[in-house]
This record gives structure tokens, C-alpha cells and sequence, in this order.
């Protein structure tokens, strides 16, 4: 973190400081860093990577155009597609007992000639699941024998991973220019204030979203461009001290919730959330309050225990 003050503050002497495009092009910024931190985003695999700021441009989708959603998943994805009033949701949904994690049948299950999109984030916000390369492998088999489906994959998570290397969809080359790698430095560098985000897709589909999102927003400004290419371009050791901080305060949470009776939990393999299933308790009482769903449970929680905690 204190290359990227070292690089600001260069960078505030330098005189570049201006008004950005709402993306960034120039190697000097954030293209190049990115490219070269994540294989993923290799200018051979997407020449086209770009920074911008936007979700919604990515989901423009007809009314009866069909949306795929492993959930449980978050909020923001449903909210967004309402906002546009485009597309409707397909939910497959999955349990605890398979780590929350949309299986090729399942996948198979919910595709159909007027589905569009899939959204997929891993590691996953709010279950913590990671899918391994086996699993992608499965699920990629599944999109080649349906050409009309795209993906968005929301890998902002990838630095907070406790199963070791990240995997990502578009390392697959029959479905890689179907892929929109989503990402930025909010989570694994801790830049959330900044916010700086960027895609990774085909020419196409980034030019199509430079037409749309340079009508509606602004750019991100170079300040904070230089300062999230300084977090890319950097020593990585800041990254994985605080990911272990991550994993220790996972296994501390995990190990006593696991003793809570009742309570079922599973072993979040990235990101920082806990998802456990609460069905046990629903419909029981105190002898003064009754919780009947998991919002009572969670204000029940916060009003008697004083844990904010928030309903799946």
C-alpha cells in the first residue's frame, strides 16, 4: 500500500491529473497492469480489456429474453436487471449440502432457446463458495452445446481465496469469447472508496458498452487509475497478509458456529462471508417472541445478542 501513496503522490507532481474518458486505454494506466497481473485477462485471450464503471450496460436484454442466476447470490444482480426492466430471472437454486454451487445438470436444466445470459461469481458473494476448474470444465461443456448463452463472471472475489489458485471460465477457449470477466480492487487490494472496476470481453461486446456507458457516466479519474495500477503493479505480499487475516478470522467463525446447536455450516472456501442454514429454528419461540423467518431471526439476533447479522 505504499507504492500506491509513493506512485500518487509522483503522480500529483506529474501534472496528468485531468478528467478521464469514462475508459481507459492509455498503457500507462490500468490496462497494461491489469493484462499483466492476470493471465485471465491476457491481451491474447482479450485484447479488448477495458476500465469501466458500469454493471447494467452488460445485462441490455429483450423482456422475454431468459437470465440464468445461481443463487443464492447477491442482491444487486436482481436489482439491477428490475432497474432495466429487461430480461426475467431463471433461479436455479442450490443448498448448503452442495456448498451452494449450480451443478452442470442444473445448468442444463435451466437453459432454453431464449436464454441470454448466465451470471456466475466465484468466489462467491454471499456463500463464500469457490468453483473449481473441474467444476467451470463441467459447466463450460454445458454452455458449448448452447452457443446463444453468454456469461457474466463476477471475479471480483479472486484474490480472497483459500483453496489456492483462482480459476476463472474464460480459461476455457470454446465459450472464451462468450465470457465477461468482471473485477477490480475493491475487495482484494481494499480499495472499495476508489472505485475503479473493469471488464474483461471480445471487442464487440466492449465497444457495444463504451457507446452506452459514455452517455449516462462519468469516467473513473485518473488519480484513481494510477492509483489501482500502483495496487496491480505492485509487490503482492500486502495481498496474501491479508488474505491469511482473512482465512483466520474464517476458521475462528466457522469453528464456533459449528457449535452452535442447530446451526449448519459449511466451509466457505474464499471471499468473507458465512451462510448458514438456520431452517432449525424457524417457527420456534422464547416463550416471548416467535421467529417465523430468517429476518426475525436476524433482528432477534441483533436486538437479544447484539450481532449484526443479515437474512439469506
Amino acid at each position: 500500500m505504499e507504492k500506491i501513496k509513493t506512485g500518487l503522490a509522483a503522480f500529483g507532481m506529474s501534472g496528468q491529473i485531468f478528467h478521464a474518458p469514462f475508459i481507459s486505454t492509455n498503457p500507462a494506466f490500468c490496462l497494461t497492469a491489469i493484462t499483466e497481473r492476470n493471465k485471465n485477462l491476457s491481451k491474447e485471450r482479450y485484447p479488448s480489456a477495458r476500465i469501466v464503471r458500469s454493471f447494467e450496460e452488460l445485462v441490455a436484454l429483450d423482456e422475454l429474453e431468459l437470465v440464468v442466476i445461481n443463487t443464492p447470490d447477491s442482491t444487486h444482480y436482481e436489482y439491477t436487471r428490475k432497474a432495466l426492466e429487461a430480461g426475467k430471472n431463471v433461479i436455479v437454486e442450490t443448498g448448503i449440502e452442495q456448498d451452494f454451487k449450480m451443478t452442470p445438470a442444473q445448468l442444463e436444466a435451466a437453459i432454453t432457446p431464449k436464454t441470454k445470459l448466465l451470471i456466475l461469481c466465484s468466489p462467491s458473494n454471499p456463500t463464500g463458495s469457490v468453483y473449481s476448474r473441474e467444476e467451470l470444465e463441467a459447466l463450460s461443456s454445458v454452455l458449448e452445446r448452447n452457443p446463444q448463452v453468454f456469461v457474466i463472471s463476477d471475479e471480483i472475489y479472486e484474490h480472497i481465496n483459500y483453496v489456492g489458485a483462482h480459476q476463472s471460465l474464460a480459461q476455457f477457449p470454446s465459450i472464451r469469447e462468450r465470457i465477461v470477466i468482471i473485477n477490480g480492487v475493491s475487495k482484494g487490494y481494499a480499495m472499495t472508496g476508489w472505485r475503479i472496476g473493469f471488464i474483461a470481453a471480445p471487442l464487440w461486446i466492449a465497444k457495444a458498452c463504451n457507446k452506452l456507458q459514455g452517455q449516462y457516466t462519468s469516467g473513473a479519474s485518473s488519480i484513481a487509475q494510477k492509483a489501482a495500477a500502483a495496487a496491480f503493479a505492485g509487490e503482492q505480499g500486502c495481498v496474501e497478509t491479508m488474505r491469511q487475516a482473512f482465512q483466520h478470522r474464517r476458521d475462528l467463525v466457522v469453528r464456533l458456529a459449528k457449535e452452535i446447536p442447530g446451526l449448519k455450516v459449511n466451509d466457505p472456501q474464499g471471499a468473507f462471508y458465512l451462510f448458514p442454514e438456520v431452517s432449525h429454528y424457524l417457527g420456534k419461540s422464547d416463550g416471548e417472541r416467535k421467529i417465523n423467518t430468517a429476518s426475525d431471526l436476524a433482528m432477534y439476533i441483533l436486538e437479544v445478542g447484539h450481532v449484526a447479522t443479515v437474512a439469506g
